[in-house]
């Protein structure tokens, strides 16, 4: 029994910066984003290498969560194109009629969403997967039983896969994020940390707290150390509420689940699903499920 949490966000995105072609639905409406991600999980429901039987998707909607009121520069809408921004909803209903459960963050991110789950069903399947690339999950990473997967790149990121790219723990990836940046999360970081300084220094001490402030008593030496050292004295409150941006959340909403029951996946709902696909204009997709449910 395998449990599989997919960002919908990032799926939505990538599909909409693809190279495919744009598709239109009859009404007119740009539905390229959507068409792709129903595509992208068809193609996930039906792998039988991953062999799905639990799964969720998890969307920002709005993108704006509670980190925009701790940082004025944390991510937001702002940007997003128009298009794409409307198929939010459309997004999230075409995941339902795959028959798979939509988590429909408000408040919190779709990130927190996945680590809510993992943290609370890892011990009761033979494995979680974490459907994203992003760097954040890797703090979710829990030996072989909770693993990120990169599905463009075949990836699977256990915890000694993530120690052995990013150079810390999965524990740690909130402080290396805090101090190295995260441009995906407008999460600035501290001037001078490069990824290389970061994870040495959080490799040695593994907490932001643990690092000394005077250069000359660390254990670890990277380039420039003195420098490094006197600005983390000067912006560790700084550096600390960019790791609470980066911290995701284990207790937040799901909403529509209470147990793991509720994220099983039976097969695709054939009306609900066939229906879409007229309204979307992609009747061809129609023929591609391969387990069905009334």
């Amino acid at each position: 029994m395998r449990l599989h949490l997919v960002d919908g966000t990032y799926e939505l995105y990538r599909a909409h910066f693809s190279p495919r072609p744009g598709h239109a639905a009859p009404d007119g409406q740009d539905v390229k984003a959507t068409v792709g991600l129903m595509s992208s999980l068809l193609m996930l429901l039906h792998d039988s290498d991953e062999a799905v039987t639990h799964v969720a998707v998890a969307f920002d909607n709005p993108i704006r969560s509670f980190r925009n009121a701790l940082f004025d520069g944390y991510k937001s809408d702002e940007g997003v194109p128009p298009e794409l921004h409307a198929q939010f909803n459309l997004a999230e209903e075409a995941v339902a009629a795959l028959g798979v459960r939509v988590w429909s963050m408000k408040e919190h991110e779709a990130d927190d969403a996945l680590a809510t789950a993992a943290a609370k069903w890892a011990d009761a399947v033979d494995q979680v997967r974490l459907l994203t690339p992003d760097k954040d999950l890797g703090q979710c990473v829990r030996g072989q039983r909770v693993v990120q997967v990169d599905r463009r790149q075949e990836k699977v990121l256990d915890e000694d896969a993530v120690r052995a790219k990013l150079g810390v723990s999965p524990t740690s990836v909130p402080d290396l994020l805090a101090l190295m940046g995260d441009d995906a999360d407008g999460i600035p970081g501290l001037p001078g940390f490069g990824e290389k300084g970061a994870s040495s220094l959080l490799a040695a001490y593994g907490r932001l707290e643990a690092i000394p402030d005077d250069a000359a008593t660390w254990t670890a030496r990277p380039r420039g150390a003195d420098k490094l050292a006197a600005t983390l004295r000067a912006h560790r409150e700084e550096a600390l509420l960019y790791r609470r941006l980066a911290t995701l959340v284990t207790d937040a909403p799901l909403p529509g689940t209470k147990t793991l029951e509720d994220v099983a996946w039976r097969g695709v709902p054939r009306q609900v699903f066939e229906s879409l696909c007229d309204r979307l204009g992609v009747t061809t997709m129609k023929r591609r499920p391969k387990r069905w449910v009334d």
